[in-house]
């Protein structure tokens, strides 16, 4: 019996999102939008990944995230032939401050909607999560 490929690259993202329930993208050096966060290196807690990766990408800390995920979605990334699983953790900052990276260059605030149904350039992922997205299920 032939076991089908099910490897996921796993990436833990922070839901940040302002008083309308917009959420937050950053825009990387290629001009796409993607949520701030990054992968979950070897033995690390996602709470643990997430400090580690905003700091890295944006210079901003973080003053709260959710013990629990909100969101948990994947999607196939054709640019590299891999499957990628993103776990959303609803997350407030300290302030929006942020020091420019390659990771992000801008950020900005986002409706579900925008994604949806403009041509606005976001990695699969993210277009996945904008899908499934529920504002009155965020207080």
């Amino acid at each position: 019996m032939e076991v089908p490929n099910a490897f996921y690259r796993t990436s833990v993202k922070a839901l940040v999102l302002n008083s309308d329930k917009q959420f937050l993208l950053c825009k990387e050096i290629d001009g796409t939008w993607e949520l701030p966060g990054g992968g979950l290196d070897f033995g690390e807690n996602p709470q643990e990944g997430l400090v580690r990766e905003i700091r890295e990408e944006m210079s901003l800390e973080v003053a709260s995230i959710a013990e629990t995920p909100s969101y948990f979605v994947t999607a196939f990334f054709e640019r590299n032939d891999v499957w990628k699983a993103n776990v959303l953790y609803e997350t407030e900052l300290e302030n929006l401050d942020f020091k420019a990276s390659d990771e992000c260059i801008e950020i900005a605030f986002f409706t579900a909607d925008q994604i949806v149904n403009s041509k606005i350039p976001v990695i699969p992922t993210v277009y996945e999560f904008a899908k499934v997205y529920k504002p009155e299920n965020h207080e």
